[in-house]
């Protein structure tokens, strides 16, 4: 599969596509810091549950660096600030909760080496990090072009591509993987108000890799599945509960209901560590709400009057029942999902 270079680093710095640019202008920005680290997850610079995983932990490491602490007690500090401040940076996408763990836990089991030494270990971690979404999306395309066949339409919705990961890809890895085994498959992508991430990116992306798309607005979903032949529809995760309950871009639950209604098979891909077992289901998954200007003057122009009120939320669940698998690195999850989930993630 063609991979999308979303993330590359070195130990000075992090550089990153410039998502919210996307399709108009492909700029390469670089992270010197966490605070523009976080900046960046913030403001939507890069996303993707697992991208946000992947950069919290190179946040980590951007946070550290430059330290001129010797002392121990005050290193262990100012590593506490910067993952705190990371924290902070967006509640729903489990990914960056794992990620910012898997450092904790790391420096915990160091805390008696120098400074330079746990910098080092931080990096590497990060590294690791990275390349294990690699691996994990090769995977994930694997084990989902199966099931799809040549010449299948399938409806996807937000950006779950190569730009949401470390190059690969969740929802779009197996379609990806479809064509470089000669499959053709025909997209149609809901366009995702109301920030456009499937129009600006995931449409992009299939493009790039000469994959047929077809863009559609997020309201004709339903009437594309009554009047085309739709024989799939695969999305990502922002968090996956311990009963299969998803979390996923605002507007993935009404796409699952008008999937059942039609009989459309609703598949959901993503990594291990976008499932949360500390939540049994959906009802305490956080949901993110965003700045009200999204809505009412998207990319810099109003379409509703001054001083509406505006509800936002960046997310929403969609219940187990509507979802036909669950695509992870480890092979599919068919439904009831509980039992295998705490199966695959050993709980």
């Amino acid at each position: 599969m063609h991979r999308i270079e979303t993330i590359s680093f070195t130990p000075e710095s992090v550089s990153i596509i410039e998502q919210t640019l996307l399709p108009g202008e492909k700029k390469i920005v670089r992270l010197n810091n966490h605070l523009e680290m976080g900046d960046a997850i913030k403001r939507l610079a890069i996303r993707g549950a697992p991208a946000i995983g992947i950069a919290a932990a190179f946040g980590v490491y951007l946070g550290i660096k430059d330290s001129v602490q010797k002392d121990s007690q005050a290193f262990s500090k100012e590593i506490s600030d910067v993952i705190s401040y990371l924290r902070g940076t967006r509640p729903t996408a489990v990914n960056l909760f794992w990620a910012l763990d898997v450092m904790e836990n790391l420096i915990e089991k160091n805390k008696d080496k120098s400074p330079d030494e746990i910098k080092e270990l931080v990096y590497q971690k990060a590294v690791e990090i990275y390349q294990d979404d690699l691996d994990r999306g090769i995977k994930i395309g694997e084990y989902g072009e199966t099931l799809f066949k040549d010449g299948d339409n399938l409806i996807t919705h937000c950006n779950a591509g190569g730009l949401a990961t470390s190059g690969y890809g969740t929802a779009l890895a197996p379609i990806f993987m479809a064509k470089s085994k000669g499959k053709k498959i025909h997209v149609y992508a809901d366009e995702t108000r109301p920030l456009l991430q499937g129009a600006r990116l995931t449409a992009w992306e299939l493009m790039e890799q000469g994959i047929e798309v077809t863009l559609i607005a997020d309201n004709m979903a339903a009437h594309v599945m009554k009047t085309k032949k739709i024989d799939g529809i695969i999305v990502g995760a922002d968090r996956i509960t311990l009963n299969g309950d998803v979390a996923n871009k605002i507007g993935t639950y009404s796409l699952a209901i008008n999937a059942r209604e039609h009989g459309v098979p609703f598949y959901v891909a993503a990594p291990l560590s976008t499932f949360d077992p500390q939540i049994e289901d959906g009802s305490d998954i956080p949901i993110e709400e965003r700045d009200p200007l999204e809505v009412t003057e998207g990319f810099g122009k109003r379409t509703a009057p001054e001083g509406v009120q505006v509800f936002s939320p960046a997310f929403d669940v969609t219940p187990n029942k509507f979802i036909a698998g669950l695509i992870t690195e480890k092979g599919i999850i068919y439904p009831p999902f509980r039992a295998k989930i705490e199966e695959f993630l050993k709980v």
